[in-house]
Parts: C-alpha cells; structure tokens; sequence
C-alpha cells in the first residue's frame, strides 16, 4: 500500500548512458525521486553496466528501507520484504527481462506500473521469442499485472514484429543522448579506422563480425575498440579503456564505421562519433535510416562504397570530410532531451492514469487467502512421512506468526495399505489432508491442461509430464506446491509453482538408481522455483551435483518432533537394550553395521541387545534385499549374535517412543545422508545417542546440542568399541543432553518462521 503520493521510479537498469538520459528526462517530466540499482550480474552481456548512488540523496523515504532495496539483486530475486518498501513509496517500474525468474517474480510482487524497457533487438530476435525462451509461462505473469504491463519501445516501431500480448501494450520513450552538445576537438591525425566490436572472442556474433569487417577493408589501417574478456591475437584490438581515453580516441582517429544494418536496433557508439565531431561512415538500411540518415554523405550502400568513401576520408578528401560532418549532427536531432520530452510526457500520463485505475479496482477486490499444498509424492512412511507432516505444520505456523495466515493442505497418495487414519492422527486439526493419484499427461494433453489454466504461452520441453488427481480441482484451488522429496520420474506439469524439499543427493554417492535415471530428479529441481534443504551438505549437492542456481537454493533448520513432554524419561532405571533404527536402503551402511554387531558381542562380550526398527526392516534377516545377502548371511552364522538383535519393524509412533525411551542409548549408524531427526527425538525423550561421524550428523549435532558419541561410519571394530564404551557411559551421556530451554528453542513452533521465511516469497 503506497504511503504517500509523490510518484517515484524505480528504474532497475545499469546500462551508464541509458541512465544519463532516462533519469534526466525523468526529471524533466516532474519525475525527481529515482531508484537505480546498486548491483548487475557480472556477465559480458553488462560489459556497459555501472551503479550510481547519485539519486539516493533525492529519495523522501527511510534511510533503512533504501538500504534495504540497495542491498538487492534486482536482476534476480529481491526478497519479499524488500517488494514491501517497494510498494510503499514506488509507482514505476522499469525492467529488462534477463532472468527467467525476473517477470514472475515481478508479476506476483510488484503493485505499481510495470515498464518491460526495450531497447531493440537483431533479426534474428524479438520480444515474444525472448519471452517465449526465458519466460515461457509469461501468459499468467503478464495477465497477473494486467493493464501495469507496458512494453516501453524506445523507438516507435519496435511493436510491429511482435504478438499481441506485446504490442498492444506498447508505449512510446524514446531513447536519447543526454548530452547533444557536438565538440569541436576532433582532429583525426591518426589515420586509422575506428571499428567498435566487443567480446570478439567469446560471442559468434563479434567473432563473426570482425572477420567480415577485416576482410571488408583487408589493406586499411584500423584499430578495435570494446571490452574483451580474452584478448584477440590481432594487435589492433585495443581492448577495454578508460571514459577519457576512449573520447580521446574518437578525437583522434579519423573516422568511426560503423556496421550495423539491423531495422529494430542501433548501438550508442555512433552518436558519440558524430557528438565528438568524428566522420561516421555507416552501412545503409538500418536504424540510421529511420532516424535521418537516408540522405547523409556518410551513408553507404555497399562495401565497395564504403572503401571508396573511407579511401578518400584516409587520404585527406577534405570535401567530403566536411560534407560529413556538416550533416551528421542531424542524426542527433529525434535523440536531444527536448525532441524526446512529449512523448514521455504522453506516455507517462497514460501510465500513471492507468495505474489509478487498476489500483482503484484492486481497492474493492477482497484479499484471497493463500493455500499452500504439500505433497508426498511417493507412499513413504517412518521418519519420511514424519518430516512431511512436520513441514506442513510449519507452514502453517509460520504463516500464522507472520500474520499472513494461510491455509495448508497436506497430500499423500490414495493408498489404504500403506496409510490409514492413525498415521495422520498428530496433523493438526487446521491442515486439511486429501488423497490423490499420479496421473501422466502426454506433451499435446499438456499443453491443452496448461491453455484450460491460463498459461498462454507456455510450451512442453518434454514429452511427458506428471499432475496431481485429487478427484477435487487439481490443485487448482492451490497458490503453491511444495513437494516433499525430488523424486518426480517425469516432469510436474507447471500449473503452479513449486518448491522441492530435498533431504538429501543419495545417488550422487550411493548406487540407488540406473545410469540416467537420477536427470529427472535433477530437471525437477532446476526448474523449481525454490529447493529448501537442511544441511550445508545437502546444499552443497544442490549445487555441485543437480547444478541449482545459487539464487535457488535455502538452508532451512532441520525440523523435529517435540517430545520435550517426555523428559523425565532421563531417570528411567538401568535399560537393558540399544536401538538400532534404519531401513533397508543401500545408504544404511547395513554391511559395516553387522560385522560391528558381531564384532560387539562375540569379541567385546557386549551385554545390551540390540533392537532394531524402521520402513522395511521385519524381514530383514528372513528375506534380505538383494544388496545385503551376503553380509545377512555372515550375520546369521553368530548364534550369539542373532540372540541378541530383534528386529521390530516399523512401530507406530507411540510404540517408537516407548520402545526408544527405555533404551540405553540409539545407534544411527549410516553414514552417507542428510543426517536423522531420530537421534533429536531421542534426545528429547532423555536418551543420548551413537552416531557414525559425518558432514550432515555434525550439523545437526550442533543446531540441537546434543552432544552425540561418534564412530568411525567405515570402521565395524570401531563400531564395536564404541558400542561397547556406550554401555557403561549411557547414564553419564545422558547428563549431556540439552535441557527442555533449548529443546524447546529448536521446536517447529520456534523454527517455522525460517520457513514461512522462504516460502512467502514465491506467493
């Protein structure tokens, strides 16, 4: 909500001599107070970017709120409260789509007048492709801002080669020089051509181009000028210099070519040759054209003309050098502040009119509450299902304490045999809970489900996509999807964005899957809107492994059940049993785990029995998976040994607690995930635990303090050892533990604004 009525600009571009013009015409409209961004994205394409702080000092608003918009990436995802400030004191926005993130984020965020500035593009290119590339879900974005979108054409023809959604949109600003003024200090006494051409080595574009130009004038004498992230062998290319040395070039040099025959685009190069007082030679049928050049000496029609004229210029033609410079300066004329002042006036009061208007009717829309689905896409059960739930409550709560308050829905595959109402019996009452199916959609059912919903643009990239069938809308009824897990075998077909919940990158080290079947998991992450993960480990993966953009990707605390009701468990009397809970995955560390059992107690007289819980794990001695037969096997051989290890299965959660509150101590003895919330409920229940010592487990050792006994994961005597030194220092372990203070201090109740934090921004 705009606190005051002073209309202010935010004009989120870097280009230097854009920003000269724009924000003195801004000026000149009645237009003082400015907003420029304080960073760019360190790429070539910015090679003629730059940050000013020049119009902070004229902004009317809080010191901390402008610190706050200067200390964004607007060329990617400001933060959600950074868009607050904004739509307290801005009405304008001006921005180039770069990122595919920029318009969406733009579209659900930004409340003022919404300004797409287009400078022009080549042939080969226009504003509907680029948007149909990095955007390709623009219909809902641009129908989300509405009558705020503007496509700010900088010359007026710009729209003729683009959609509708584009065109009809269109306002004219056009682009000019803020300074017009033509020097007279150009003496052209060295006599070379003056070519600009960046990024020779790097872009086709310019790689191209400069052969061209080189064999063009082959046996003329010329020098390069642009910025070049790697040096061309050719002597001539001058690379990047200095403001001062490159308008003393230009005074210089004898003349300036230039190439360029593009209709919907012109650099800036040109009109500083003709205001330094520099003959411009240039090839006939571009933007020149249209902006008064047809009729120019300069003008050429053909290379062969172009050598003939820049022949004479080098051999001292004064006739012609004069005709040139005589008549160049008209090219400067649609460019001047003053010839380019009523069409921004116009353009401007049809923006800020129409920008009255949307924000009237928005005045009496009534605000819609947010419904956020999460979503269990596979039947898993144990301390899977338990982190799901968990995250939906803290959703929930976050969104209470944030006083956004939303609704959350909770989905889990429409299975009676693995689920039944028990198992969601700990959900809170506010969390509605809905059963669906996995249905496959082909590319052309896609593109139809995604057309019905209002993505206009969109495309498929893949021939098959996965929805949501619910028997209800099809989460349609949803603002966000947050899915538990990347464990998507095709692509979630966008109806809505989604956020992944990664616990952890198994596959990268463990052998779970066949050879490419871990790329969907990897396409499902890159094209999500946020990954959340818990540990600096998982993080890293996201990164390193599934090549998430850094933009992307969120450590969260882990989350944990609160069983801190149970404390007094701490005096129980002297236990007779360790836990031991895992699964039957590769990951378990299920060889290393037995020989340690058999290592405990035929070796190390070990005097505790082993109980062992967890998804799969019943028949695990009667039925191995096919991995772990062969050190099942070996196991069964120690009488001694199989005396002493149960193994319970998969308990209900109340059962699990008993069960793991009389125990001596847990045993985690994996070695390659994103850590366990087992041993938090653990010692939340008063009992310590033993752990294989590894990245994630040091994590969560110390966000709970819980000061685990570690083992070395690869080493079964150790194992042993350990297992066998916690017998007689369980009691004294559990005097190690974190008080109820600071387990309740690490309480979804306490934590969930972290994630209320992350999701928000996305809504």
């Amino acid at each position: 909500m705009r606190v005051d009525k002073t209309v202010r600009v935010m004009w989120l571009l870097n280009h230097s001599s854009a920003r000269k013009f724009e924000v003195a015409m801004l000026k000149r409209i009645g237009i003082s107070e400015i907003f420029t961004p304080k960073s760019f994205p360190q790429e070539i394409s910015y090679r003629s970017a730059s940050v000013s702080y020049e119009e902070d000092g004229a902004l009317s608003i809080p010191s901390d709120d402008l610190a706050l918009l200067n200390a964004q990436d607007w060329h990617a995802m400001p933060s959600k409260q950074a868009w607050e400030v904004a739509n307290k004191y801005f009405d304008v926005m001006f921005f180039i789509l770069h990122n595919p993130e920029v318009l969406n984020n733009i579209a659900r965020n930004f409340k003022g007048a919404v300004l797409w500035r287009a400078y022009g593009l080549d042939a080969s290119l226009s504003y509907g492709k680029i948007l149909s590339v990095l955007a390709p879900d623009h219909g809902q974005s641009l129908r989300r801002i509405g009558a705020r979108f503007w496509f700010a054409q900088a010359y007026e023809h710009l729209h003729e080669i683009e959609p509708l959604i584009i065109s009809r949109s269109r306002v004219y600003l056009p682009l000019g020089i803020a300074n017009s003024t033509i020097s007279d200090g150009w003496n052209g006494g060295d006599k070379r051509i003056y070519f600009v051409c960046p990024d020779i080595e790097t872009n086709i574009y310019y790689t191209d181009l400069f052969k061209s130009f080189k064999s063009w004038f082959e046996g003329m004498p010329y020098v390069v000028a642009g910025a070049q992230a790697i040096q061309p062998s050719d002597p001539a290319v001058l690379g990047y210099v200095p403001q001062e040395i490159h308008e003393r070039n230009m005074r210089e040099f004898r003349l300036m070519f230039y190439h360029s025959v593009e209709r919907n685009h012109v650099h800036y190069h040109p009109f500083e040759a003709v205001r330094a007082g520099m003959p411009l030679v240039f090839m006939a049928g571009g933007m020149l054209d249209r902006l008064g050049g047809k009729n120019l000496p300069g003008r050429c029609e053909t290379i062969k003309d172009a050598r003939a004229k820049i022949s004479r210029i080098l051999n001292d033609d004064k006739e012609l050098i004069d005709a040139i410079l005589k008549s160049q300066s008209s090219l400067l004329e649609p460019m001047k502040l003053v010839n380019c002042e009523q069409s921004w006036r116009d353009g401007f009061t049809r923006i800020l009119s129409e920008l009255a208007i949307s924000r009237a009717e928005d005045a009496g829309r009534t605000i819609k509450t947010k419904r956020i689905a999460v979503i269990l896409p596979v039947a898993y059960g144990g301390g899977s299902l338990r982190g799901a739930k968990l995250l939906a409550q803290a959703i929930y709560q976050g969104s209470v304490q944030y006083g956004e308050h939303a609704e959350v829905v909770f989905f889990h595959l429409d299975n009676g045999v693995i689920y039944s109402d028990e198992h969601f019996s700990d959900l809170p009452s506010a969390i509605k809970r809905r059963t669906f199916k996995w249905i496959t959609l082909q590319a052309d059912e896609a593109r139809r489900a995604m057309r019905y919903a209002g993505h206009v643009g969109w495309e498929p990239l893949m021939s098959q996509y996965m929805a949501v069938e619910d028997g209800f809308m099809q989460l349609n009824d949803c603002d966000l999807l947050v899915v538990v897990s990347d464990r998507l075998p095709v692509p979630l077909l966008p109806l809505k964005p989604y956020i992944l919940m990664v616990y952890d990158y198994l596959q990268r080290y463990v052998k779970i899957l066949p050879r490419g079947a871990d790329q969907s998991f990897i396409n499902a992450a890159r094209q999500a809107e946020r990954v959340l993960v818990s540990t600096e480990f998982t993080r890293r993966d996201a990164l390193q492994y599934a090549g998430v953009l850094p933009s992307k990707v969120f450590k969260v605390p882990m989350l944990a059940p609160d069983f801190s009701a149970n404390l007094q468990r701490r005096d129980s009397p002297e236990s007779t049993y360790f836990v031991w809970t895992t699964n039957a995955g590769r990951h378990k560390n299920h060889e290393a785990a037995l020989e340690a059992l058999k290592w405990y107690y035929e070796e190390l007289g070990g005097k505790l029995e082993c109980i062992v819980t967890g998804v799969n794990t019943a028949a695990l001695f009667k039925k191995p998976p096919k991995h772990l037969k062969t050190a099942v096997s070996k196991f069964k051989q120690s009488k001694l040994a199989r005396k002493k290890v149960s193994l319970l299965g998969e308990l209900p959660d109340r059962e699990y607690q008993r069960t793991l509150a009389g125990a001596a101590f847990l045993w985690h003895a994996g070695t390659i995930d994103n850590g366990t919330f087992s041993v938090i409920e653990a010692a939340s229940l008063g009992v310590p635990s033993l752990s294989s010592d590894y990245a994630a487990m040091r994590e969560i050792d110390l966000q709970f303090s819980l000061n685990l006994a570690w083992m070395n994961g690869a080493n079964p005597k150790d194992m042993a050892e350990q297992l066998k030194s916690m017998e007689s220092s369980y009691g004294a372990r559990k005097a190690m533990l974190p008080n109820s203070e600071i387990v309740s201090a690490q309480s979804v109740e306490c934590l969930s604004g972290e994630y209320w934090k992350v999701l928000r921004e996305c809504l």
